[in-house]
C-alpha cells in the first residue's frame, strides 16, 4: 500500500473539505478539522488575493479560520441568540477580513480578522437581541457588551448573591468610570437590559375568548378618522339637526319640549315641571306627558330623515 501525505489545502477545490451537513455539532467538527496554515502558506494565499483576486486562495484563507468563527461565537451564547446565526454573521465578519487582509503589514490573519468577526457578531446581536434596538450610540454599545459581565463581577464580590443584582451607587460609578461614560448612561442602559418586549397586540386567553394588549389603551382614538367623522355627525344632529326636529312641531309640544328637555337652570337643574306646563296650559299632568311623548317621537323621525 503506497502511503498518501496530506498537504493542508492542496486541493483545487478547498470548499470540498466541508461536506454537505445535517446539524450544528457536526459543523463544528468538519471545522474544528481543517488544517491551520503556516505563517508562509497564508501570506502566498493572501498575496494570490490581492494581486490576481485569487478566490481559491480566498476560500483557503477563510476555511481555514473558521475554528475561529466558532470560537468567537461562543462567548455571545449568554444573549439567547442561536449558535448557529452568531457563526454565521461571524463567519460574514471572516470573510469581509479575508477580502481586506493585507499580507505586508506584519500581523497574522487570525489577529486581524478578530475585530471584523466581532464586528458583525455585535451588529447581529444588537439587532436580534430586542425588537427595539437598545444600543445605537458608541458609548450604549459598549456598555451593553460589558454591563452584563461586570455585573456578575460585583455579584460574586457581593456578601449576598442575589438572583438578580441591581447596581448600587457605588457600583454604577465604578462602571462609568472604567467603561469612560457618564453614570446616568450606565442607570438607562441597566434598565433597557432588566426590561422585556412587550406585546402590543392582545393575546387570547386560553380561559377566555376575550382577549386584552397595550394598543387598546395606547390608541390615540381622538383623531381616528371614523371617530372623527362620528363625532362631527353627532355635533351635527346636537345642533342644526335638533332644530330642524323642533320645526315639525306644533307651538305647545316645541315649548314642552324645550321646557323639558332643552333649558337648564343655573343650579343645574332641568326647565319646567310637568305640573308646572299643566297649570299654564289648564291641562292635566298626564295630557303634558303624553303631549312630550308625540312630540319626542315625532322629532326621532325628523332626525333619522336629516342624517
Amino acid at each position: 500500500m503506497t502511503a498518501i501525505t496530506h498537504q493542508p489545502f492542496a486541493i483545487s477545490n478547498p470548499w470540498a473539505l466541508v461536506p454537505s451537513l445535517g446539524n450544528l455539532d457536526a459543523y463544528i467538527t468538519a471545522a474544528n478539522r481543517l488544517p491551520m496554515l503556516t505563517l508562509e502558506q497564508e501570506q502566498e494565499f493572501a498575496r494570490q488575493l490581492k494581486n490576481n483576486n485569487d478566490l481559491e486562495a480566498a476560500g483557503k484563507l477563510v476555511l481555514s479560520h473558521l475554528r475561529l468563527v466558532v470560537s468567537v461565537s461562543r462567548q455571545y451564547l449568554g444573549y439567547g441568540l442561536p449558535h448557529a446565526d452568531l457563526i454565521q454573521e461571524g463567519n460574514i465578519g471572516l470573510m469581509k477580513a479575508v477580502k481586506r487582509f493585507d499580507p505586508d503589514q506584519g500581523v497574522r490573519l487570525v489577529s486581524y480578522a478578530m475585530h471584523w468577526i466581532k464586528a458583525e457578531i455585535h451588529e447581529y446581536i444588537l439587532k436580534n437581541w430586542r425588537m427595539v434596538k437598545v444600543a445605537t450610540t458608541k458609548a450604549q454599545r459598549k456598555l451593553f457588551f460589558n454591563l452584563r459581565s461586570m455585573k456578575q463581577g460585583f455579584k460574586a464580590d457581593a456578601s449576598e448573591a442575589t438572583h438578580r443584582h441591581t447596581l448600587n451607587p457605588q457600583e454604577v460609578d465604578a462602571v462609568a468610570t472604567k467603561l469612560n461614560v457618564k453614570p446616568e448612561d450606565v442607570l438607562e442602559m441597566e434598565m433597557r437590559m432588566s426590561g422585556g418586549d412587550v406585546l402590543l397586540d392582545p393575546t387570547p386567553n386560553e380561559d377566555s375568548d376575550e382577549a386584552f394588549g397595550p394598543i387598546a389603551y395606547l390608541t390615540d382614538t381622538n383623531h381616528e378618522p371614523t371617530a372623527m367623522i362620528a363625532a362631527h355627525q353627532r355635533d351635527v344632529l346636537a345642533s342644526d339637526g335638533i332644530a330642524a326636529a323642533l320645526n315639525v312641531l306644533d307651538e305647545r309640544s316645541r315649548r314642552i319640549v324645550e321646557e323639558r328637555w332643552l333649558k337648564v337652570q343655573d343650579n343645574g337643574s332641568g326647565g319646567m315641571t310637568l305640573h308646572d306646563l299643566a297649570a299654564e296650559f289648564g291641562v292635566s299632568a298626564e295630557r303634558i306627558r303624553q303631549i312630550e311623548v308625540a312630540a319626542m317621537k315625532k322629532m326621532k323621525t325628523a332626525l333619522a330623515e336629516y342624517a
